[in-house]
Parts: C-alpha cells; sequence; structure tokens
C-alpha cells in the first residue's frame, strides 16, 4: 500500500494523535500543517519534519497553497470545522474529521454536501465503531445469536475527574462556546448505538441537568482556586492532586496533562493551576453543560434503548447490555458474556481488546484502527473500508440533536426517515 500524503489541520491533542499514528505505521505523512498556537505549531512541524514553508498559522494559508496532500486531517476545535472541511473537499482531499462534525444541523449537513458534491471520503471520527471489541460485539448481532435485538440498556462512565477536567475547567465546558455535552462527548455513544441497531430511532425523550458542578455544590471553606483551598485535601476533584499526579505517568502527561501545560515539572503544573483555567474550583467555574442525562429511544419495529451519561463514576469502559428474543449479551468493552436462551448455554467471549477507554489510552484501540482505516481506504480508493460516511454521521448527530430539544422542551421528538422528501408535522429532518 502506498504511504498517503497527509494535511493537518489542527496540531492539539486529537490531531497529534491520528498523525502520529499515520507515521508510525508509514501509511501516512504529514507534509503540510496549520496550527494557530506557535509553540504546538512549531513542535508538530519538528516532529513531523516538515518544512517551514508548510507550517501555517492559519487553515486559509494551506488552502491558498493549493491542493498539497491526498487526504486531510481536520482536528480544529468543534465550531471551527465547517470552513476547512468544505475547502478542502471542494480541493479534492479526503477527510478525516473530528467529532462532533459541526455544533448544528445546517453546518454539519454543509459539510456532507460537500462530501457527496466533490464525490470525497468523509470519515467522522466515531472512534467507538472500530475498536475489537465492537467488531466483535456487531458480529454476534448480525449473526443473529440473540435473535432480534429488542433492547438496549447502555452506560456510558465518563468518570469524576474527566467531568471536572473537560467538561467543567476546560474546553467543553459551555453550550455556547463549545456545544451540549450530549454532543461533544455522548455523540460518540448515540453513534455507537446506531450502529448496533443498523438505523436510527423514530422517538426520542431525554432528562438530565448540571447537579453537581455549581456555586451552591460548594463546600464550606472553598477558594476560588485550589491552590488557596483549605478543604483541598478532601476534595474529589482537587486540581493540585489530579495534574501533579500526572507526572509519575507518561500516558497521562500526553493527556490530561498537556491540555493543562506543556512544562511538565512541579514547578510548571503549580503555575498552570495558580494562573490558568484548570485550576479553577469545579463550584467557581462558568460551566453550563450537564453532569447527567438520560436518552430513550424506540425503533420503528418498536425496539427501545436507553442510555445514560454519567460523571459520578470511575473512567472506565462503557457497559451495555442487550437484549434478544433468542438471546442475551452483557459486555463490558473487553469481554462479552452470551447467553443462549434456546440451549441454555452461557459463554463468555474475550474480544482481544486490551487497550483502556480513555483517550490516552486511544479509546480501547478504536483511535489507531480509525486512522488505518482511513489510510487504507484512500490509498486504494475503496470507501468500503470506513464503517460511515458523512451521510450516515449526519443522521446520527440527528439523533443527538433532537435528544437534546427532548431534554430542553420536556416533549418526545419524532425524527423523520433519512429518505423522507417531506417533514412531518412537529418532525426533525
Amino acid at each position: 500500500m502506498s504511504q498517503v500524503p497527509l494535511v493537518l489541520v489542527g496540531a492539539g491533542l486529537r490531531g497529534q494523535t491520528y498523525a502520529r499514528r499515520a507515521h508510525a505505521t508509514g501509511a501516512g505523512r504529514v507534509v503540510a500543517l496549520a496550527e494557530p498556537d506557535p509553540v504546538r505549531r512549531a513542535a508538530a512541524a519538528r516532529e513531523f519534519a516538515v518544512p517551514p514553508e508548510r507550517a501555517f498559522a492559519d487553515w486559509t494559508e494551506l488552502a491558498a497553497d493549493g491542493p498539497l496532500a491526498d487526504a486531510a486531517i481536520i482536528a480544529t476545535q468543534d465550531r471551527l470545522h465547517t470552513g476547512p472541511t468544505v475547502r478542502l473537499a471542494d480541493q479534492g482531499y479526503h477527510v478525516l474529521l473530528e467529532k462532533p462534525m459541526a455544533p448544528g444541523d445546517e453546518e454539519a449537513a454543509v459539510i456532507a454536501e460537500a462530501a457527496a458534491r466533490n464525490e470525497i471520503m468523509l470519515a467522522v471520527c466515531h472512534v467507538l465503531r472500530y475498536t475489537p471489541y465492537t467488531q466483535v460485539l456487531k458480529g454476534l448481532l448480525d449473526d443473529g445469536r440473540i435473535g432480534r435485538l429488542v433492547s438496549v440498556q447502555h452506560l456510558e462512565p465518563v468518570g469524576w475527574w474527566h467531568q471536572a477536567h473537560s467538561f467543567v475547567r476546560g474546553n467543553w465546558r459551555r453550550s455556547d462556546t463549545s456545544a451540549p455535552m450530549l454532543l461533544t462527548k455522548s455523540c460518540h455513544d448515540i453513534d455507537w448505538l446506531v450502529y448496533l441497531f443498523g438505523r436510527s430511532p423514530r422517538r426520542i425523550s431525554s432528562f438530565g441537568g448540571l447537579a453537581h458542578f455549581r456555586a451552591e455544590a460548594a463546600p464550606q471553606g472553598a477558594a476560588e482556586r485550589c491552590l488557596d483551598c483549605t478543604v483541598e485535601s478532601s476534595c474529589p476533584y482537587s486540581a493540585k492532586r489530579l495534574y501533579l499526579g500526572c507526572l509519575a505517568d507518561p500516558d497521562s502527561a500526553f493527556w490530561p496533562l498537556s491540555a493543562v501545560t506543556e512544562d511538565h515539572t512541579e514547578e510548571g503544573v503549580l503555575e498552570a493551576l495558580r494562573t490558568g483555567p484548570y485550576g479553577r474550583c469545579v463550584y467557581a467555574c462558568d460551566n453550563d453543560v450537564v453532569d447527567h442525562q438520560v436518552v430513550a429511544m424506540e425503533f420503528g419495529d418498536g425496539a427501545t434503548c436507553s442510555f445514560t451519561m454519567s460523571a459520578f463514576t470511575p473512567m472506565e469502559h462503557r457497559r451495555t447490555q442487550l437484549l434478544g428474543t433468542h438471546g442475551f449479551l452483557d459486555g463490558n468493552g473487553t469481554t462479552i458474556r452470551l447467553v443462549d436462551f434456546r440451549t441454555g448455554a452461557e459463554e463468555t467471549i474475550d474480544t482481544g481488546a486490551t487497550d483502556g477507554a480513555s483517550a490516552a489510552d486511544g479509546h480501547g484501540g478504536g483511535d489507531d484502527a480509525l486512522v488505518d482505516a482511513f489510510l487504507r481506504a484512500v490509498a486504494t480508493g475503496d470507501p468500503r473500508l470506513l464503517k460511515s460516511d458523512a451521510a450516515a454521521s449526519l443522521a446520527s448527530h440527528r439523533v443527538v440533536w433532537a435528544a437534546e430539544e427532548a431534554r430542553a422542551t420536556g416533549s418526545v421528538v419524532t425524527l423523520a426517515p433519512p429518505c423522507a422528501e417531506r417533514r412531518e408535522p412537529g418532525a426533525h429532518m
């Protein structure tokens, strides 16, 4: 397989992850990049041996140089996806796009249309579709091992410290500057559930809110920053404990610590906590995204699915129970328990998954497998190697937006069939 030349738009943690996999396997090579942060831009240029004239401060400068590669990795902030994706698609680049596609339906539809208009491959980074665990689970369902799938119960355990890091102190803490939690974090899971069912749901309801990370929940004696706090040592969300603890762990040094500071020394971390957003008390931030949410889905054939996202868990693999007419599957991200109602037989299937669930662990092998599949698809011209396209990702995003509307309005939202030519009254396309 020939090596795929790539451009990297956004050299943050996610962009670095995908580009490093391409270089590590030799299947791809970054030949140009765009990154507004000068420190990150210089570091990425050195790491990937990108010449200075091909290391741009803005993606528009990269695009102005005309097509420089066969494919693009776009990993900018969520609200900055549409411009570079559409422009590079119009130049013929195949695109690996970090999730979510865009914060709203209109922009995501523009992206999907650009992919279709230019006949390019666009893979949104729904990495859960690509894990070894998912492939075994999907195979069992498709082989009819539990008969017709009737009901699913799925839990996403975000993790108490991950919620504090990314969704209270971090870049994804506000809906108006990023997007709702269900889109920025849990569009992975909604997309994964749609993938397992093989279709989108018909009706959706949802409940949830911000229960804990708010001023009135602050313990007596809490200060605005952890370094000034008299109760920090007994707080489960202590920034001092979390980020200083990362110094001894190479995986944690990449994430989450690199989001806090590039100075991976005790002095560097303490300075970042003293002056930066990650040192703030979780009860004194400007966050508004939910810390718990449930989504109920009903499919056209009457099958149902319940999804729960919660901050108040360890950070570990998702847990899923799949209930069928002939059997039962209980998965924990690495193994699957299968019970056959017809024979009474029970077995535990080892899926071969060894990686952890976090970004530092590559999302259970999904990050690497997605990049590998994308590069093979580009090199061979075979889109069938990808497990979703722009239209499929747009469809699963629309489930997320419908669920958010249901939560905000206290209603049940009906989704129109994907190929419907006309909207039903009150329905969403």
